[in-house]
């Protein structure tokens, strides 16, 4: 699996995590924060972004994508980091490969099972797959019907493109994710990580709630958890500045 990526700054190697239905472009502002301590690896996780379709979606067949994407690039101990899903996928890394991570960072997200709350997403990126739409603006419209919040809609936009025949289609693997969502939805599973990892969880957000924090001890037993007061699910896009300085102290005392 050949991962689209791209890279920025130079240093220690610190790769990140798209969540779902993201793309690697969604750190491409804190990335160049990164950049000036580490050499920085944005990757598109299979079936988003530009990134191979697979209707693979374990979080042990995205895990190895990493590892192979290490080996392929030469990459030794590299501190690993993943909002949402990509959280989920560098717990899963950090699980089966110790020796390659020197960190973890895990953005609102824990290791537990979580219940299904994308059903509609999935409806609405259907119905815009099944009309010619012929804009972004006819294809919210759609969406509107199915997902609230204007944000999530402009998010879900992004990988919307055109084909060679100018057909507006789905980048991403919508079919494959929505039939592989049980294994999405899945925990991480192995033993603990012992290195040390950090969990940073949204106040607004219910993502990481403390009734997980056993869960991230018993596979994280040196977890810092952190939260970032003020913000939701998405909490590196809504306080970026406080996010990297949170981040960045963590990266450098490890």
């Amino acid at each position: 699996m050949k991962l689209n990526y791209y890279t920025v700054g130079a240093g220690p190697n610190l790769i990140i995590l798209h969540g779902l239905f993201g793309s690697a472009s969604n750190f491409r502002s804190l990335a160049k924060i990164y950049g000036a301590y580490f050499t920085v690896y944005c990757l598109d996780l299979r079936n988003h972004g530009a990134s191979p379709h697979d209707d693979d979606v374990s979080l042990g067949a995205m895990a190895s994508d990493i590892i192979e994407f290490m080996d392929e690039h030469k990459l030794g101990n590299s501190a690993l980091m993943g909002h949402s899903l990509g959280g989920k996928v560098a717990m899963q890394v950090a699980l089966n490969y110790p020796e390659r991570i020197s960190c973890l960072i895990a953005g609102d997200i824990a290791p537990v099972e979580y219940p299904h709350h994308h059903d509609g997403i999935f409806e609405g990126m259907r119905a815009v797959s099944q009309q010619a739409v012929s804009s972004r603006k006819e294809a919210e419209r759609i969406l509107a019907d199915f997902v609230e919040m204007p944000e999530v809609r402009l998010f879900l936009l992004t990988n919307l493109v055109r084909d060679q025949d100018k057909s507006f289609i789905w980048r991403i693997n919508v079919n494959g994710l929505e039939n592989g969502y049980e294994d999405i939805s899945n925990k991480p599973n192995g033993m603990p990580y012992q290195g040390p990892s950090l969990f940073i969880r949204g106040g607004l957000s219910d993502y990481v709630k403390e009734e997980y924090f056993p869960a991230i001890y018993k596979l994280f037993p040196k977890a810092e958890i952190v939260t970032l007061a003020g913000t939701g699910h998405w909490l590196h896009a809504e306080k970026p500045k406080e996010y990297a300085a949170i981040t960045l102290k963590f990266l450098k005392k490890v």
